[in-house]
């Protein structure tokens, strides 16, 4: 080999190692870290937001379904709502519900993540002087059921508690739809001590008085 083409050969590979010394290029970690940034940034922002405080409307009053609608247009979304006369009948159709009352009130300031609990009767209902507290035999008493409804006091009871519903009318009618009987009389008595006991109702129709 000439000395020539021993130059040309020493001349090629020493390119060749400079150019795979050369840094390599690091403009996709670049992206990738203001993606990040920037992914970091939306999320506080959503974060910030999502705590804001704003001043909780009036509801009451209100139909259920007109209330809920103004809560969503005032970016309240975390929404609930029960049975003012603690009959605990589920709000199925809205528009045939009316608010009584509202947690947190009207005029509280509230982040706007807070939970609205709207307390509701029946158009056609009177709303209660105060909300009507379920039944509960959390203290290990057996509540008093009377007037209470049995849906409600099924609830009120542990699951696997066996309950006897009777038609405190004497007709033996069928008590199919739960929330709209009333409790007459229970055994065993309000106040007996829960220990797993069977539980009878005998119960009437909401609008009929107990024999």
């Amino acid at each position: 080999m000439n000395r020539k083409t021993l130059a040309c050969t020493a001349a090629i590979i020493t390119l060749a190692l400079a150019t795979a010394c050369q840094p390599t290029q690091t403009t996709g970690n670049s992206g990738s870290s203001a993606a990040a940034s920037s992914s970091s940034s939306s999320a506080g922002d959503n974060s910030n937001g999502s705590t804001a405080k704003k001043t909780v409307p009036n509801f009451v009053g209100m139909g259920l379904q007109s209330a809920q609608d103004a809560a969503q247009e005032a970016n309240f979304y975390n929404l609930t709502s029960h049975d003012s006369l603690g009959r605990d009948r589920m709000q199925i159709l809205d528009r045939d519900w009316k608010v009584c009352t509202q947690s947190p009130k009207a005029g509280t300031s509230a982040s706007t993540d807070v939970q609205l609990d709207f307390g509701a009767v029946k158009l056609a209902e009177s709303c209660p002087a105060h909300d009507q507290a379920a039944p509960s035999a959390a203290g290990g008493s057996m509540p008093d059921f009377h007037g209470k409804s049995v849906r409600a006091a099924r609830a009120a009871l542990d699951s696997g508690t066996s309950i006897t519903v009777n038609d405190a009318s004497g007709t033996g009618r069928l008590v199919l739809i739960e929330s709209n009987w009333q409790v007459c009389s229970q055994t065993p008595s309000a106040g007996t001590k829960v220990n797993g006991q069977p539980v009878t109702l005998n119960a009437v129709k909401y609008g009929e008085s107990c024999p």
